[in-house]
This record gives structure tokens, sequence and C-alpha cells, in this order.
């Protein structure tokens, strides 16, 4: 009598956000380049077909991988931003917020974002011009704090917040290359309290607290 024949189990069930919490987390080690579909479906615990099925592509993974990084961070530091707080005191907590999010001990150096793609091969420039447009977005963000601060009367009217964000903007992708390379929090910290005497409207009545306090 024949051994009955066994029916080949259903690949193994992920759910979506894991996947994605594990994809971002291995893009941000790696970066884009350096991580290959096989690492995607080692470390998620699945085969190809699965990975693409859910996400369609590596690249679209890393798109959604982005995105849900984002996303965890965008509303609190949303919050802080676009609070009724001066502006001088929430672009500090704002920084502030970016450098502890770059030392995280548990987590990868950097910014996922930041320093995301800025080298890279030619089959891979429309991931660059998607991280890109990322940082541009983010930009924008502060562009559109700063006009706010024109007509709230706590930046002069004929600041060139175009300029400004993209100067606290170039501060940010410091921090995350510095983080990368070992810079502590503490560090990271003092650097933003130099860079805010630069801004050109006005401050907080108070100094900004110790780096490292805040």
């Amino acid at each position: 009598m024949s051994d009955p024949v066994r029916k080949r189990g259903r690949p193994r069930a992920l759910d979506r956000d894991v996947g994605l919490d594990i994809a971002s987390r291995l893009f941000w080690e790696r970066g884009y380049e350096g991580t290959s579909t096989a690492d995607l479906t080692k470390a998620m615990g699945i085969n190809p077909p699965t990975l693409y099925s859910m996400f369609g592509s590596k690249e679209e993974l890393y798109r959604q991988a982005l995105n849900f990084s984002i996303a965890r961070e965008t509303a609190r530091r949303s919050e802080i931003l676009h609070s009724s707080r001066p502006i001088w005191e929430a672009l500090r907590l704002y920084l502030y917020d970016i450098a502890d999010g770059d030392t995280q001990p548990d987590k990868p150096r950097g910014c996922m974002v930041s320093t995301a793609v800025l080298q890279h091969a030619e089959e891979n420039a429309s991931v660059a011009r998607m991280t890109a447009d990322l940082r541009e977005s983010s930009i924008q963000t502060l562009k559109a704090r700063f006009d706010r601060a024109i007509q709230e009367d706590e930046l002069p009217a004929q600041t060139d917040t175009d300029t400004l964000a993209r100067f606290y903007g170039a501060v940010i992708q410091g921090m995350s290359a510095q983080a990368c390379d070992g810079a502590c929090n503490e560090r990271l910290k003092r650097l933003i309290d130099i860079a805010l005497r630069a801004w050109p409207g006005r401050k907080a009545d108070t100094d900004a607290s110790p780096a490292g306090k805040a």
C-alpha cells in the first residue's frame, strides 16, 4: 500500500506592516543597492513570489518601506513644527527630535531618507529621484512654516524662506551623515545650537536648553 501523497503546505503568511518594518530596517542598514531581494526574503521568511505578490517589486517595496518609516515620525514632528510655539522654539525642538532619531541606540545610525541613494547606478535613477523628492518635500514643509512665520511677524518680510529652509535642510542632511560616522546625540545638538544662531528672525525669550536636555 503506497503512502498517501503529502499536500504541499501554503507559503508562510506575513503581516504587511511586519514586512514593511523588516524591509525598512534592512534598507536603512544597507541602503537600496546594498539590499538584495534574497536579503529581503530571508529576513521576512518568505519566498520571492510572495514578496512580489505582496509588494510588486524591490523598488515598490522600497517606496512603501520609506513611506512606512516616515509615517512613524511625521505626526510627532509635524505637531512640533506646526504648533503654536514661537517658530524659533518649534524649529529647535524639531531639529532636536531629528537628532534623537539619528542616534537611536537600537536603530541604524542616521536617517533612512536624508542621505539615501545620493550615489547610485544608472538603473536606479528612479529610486534616487524618489528619495530626492522626499527630501524636497521636507524642505517645502519648512518653507511653508517659515512663510507663516513672516505672516506672524516672527521673520522679516524680506526673508528668503526657500534658502532658509534649504539651509536647515542641509543641517539635517549633515547630521545624518555625521551620525553614520559615529557622532553622538550631544554633538549633533551642539551643532543645532550653532546653526540656530543663523536664525534671521526673533528668537525665544530664553536661550536654548543645554544640548541633550531638551
